[in-house]
């Protein structure tokens, strides 16, 4: 599908972001909002709906208040690019897994609902485009939502590899993630203390991880799983072996390195509290 190339002026060809909450500005109520950084200012959005094609879930991390926080971002191709950006943990982000989950086809548009929950919660449901009908799945205690975002990665790689001709716009590559920003993000996810791995990299007589050899950058993901592990489990040999299976083989089977991560995490607090 060719699509026409306006010309004249425009805006840059940037994503826009949405940032789920619920709040008031200027009497305005709002679910979600973009954010003006030269101004420091929130802008409501009165649309509770996005209508487009889930084109890539993304686990990233941003800085708020001098602390690392987790976010999912939901990247949607419409009119425009979107990123629907909030934290892995919310109401939000879980609601719209929950149904995200049951989607086979990701090559059909959807709509994506903001709704306002009692008090600040934010949920989210999902619409097939075309049948306006309501996709839900029950809440289950027992979800692996780290399973389901895998899953969820795995069908959307597939979709863009069989469907070449989906009327999509590009989604703009993500900046190369540096070995850096590999051991910032798992060292939030783990909430690893900074100075242990400024410690850790003061013997290896280096002061950045992108300094170092691959395999040592490994043996420091494992360093500060493990110790995450140390207070979770009751055999460290355990935590270990569920480590080599469910991280290093998973990733090296093409699995995102935080999603694997968070779903060895939840395994072992799962063992500890006999949930399984």
């Amino acid at each position: 599908m060719v699509t026409e190339i306006k010309l004249g002026l425009c805006n840059p060809p940037e994503p826009i972001y949405l940032y789920v909450n619920q709040g008031e500005v200027d009497g305005e109520s709002y679910v979600w909002y973009k954010f003006n950084i030269s101004q420091e200012k929130k802008i409501p959005v009165p649309q509770r709906a996005l209508t487009g094609y889930l084109s890539e879930l993304r686990l990233t991390t941003k800085e708020f208040k001098g602390k690392d926080n987790l976010k999912l971002d939901i990247i949607i191709s419409a009119d425009e690019l979107y990123i629907i950006r909030t934290g892995v943990e919310t109401n939000f982000a879980k609601s719209f897994l929950l149904a995200a989950s049951l989607v086979q086809d990701f090559s059909k548009p959807l709509i994506i609902v903001a709704n306002a929950g009692d008090e600040n919660p934010v949920f989210c449901n999902l619409y097939d485009a075309a049948t306006k009908t309501k996709i839900y799945r029950e809440w289950s205690r027992d979800l692996g939502w780290a399973t389901i975002i895998r899953d969820i990665q795995i069908l959307l790689t597939e979709n863009s590899s069989t469907t070449p001709s989906t009327p999509k716009l590009s989604v703009v590559p993500q900046p190369v993630h540096t070995l850096d920003l590999r051991i910032k993000n798992i060292r939030t996810l783990l909430d690893y203390p900074l100075d242990l791995v400024r410690e850790w990299l003061q013997f290896q007589d280096t002061n950045s991880p992108s300094k170092l050899h691959i395999s040592k950058i490994d043996e420091l993901v494992k360093t500060m799983c493990l110790a995450w592990a140390a207070n979770k489990c009751d055999h460290p040999h355990h935590a270990e072996s569920l480590y080599q299976n469910l991280v290093i083989d998973a990733v090296a089977s093409g699995m995102d390195e935080l999603t694997a991560i968070n779903g060895w995490m939840q395994q072992l607090q799962a063992v500890k509290t006999g949930a399984v």
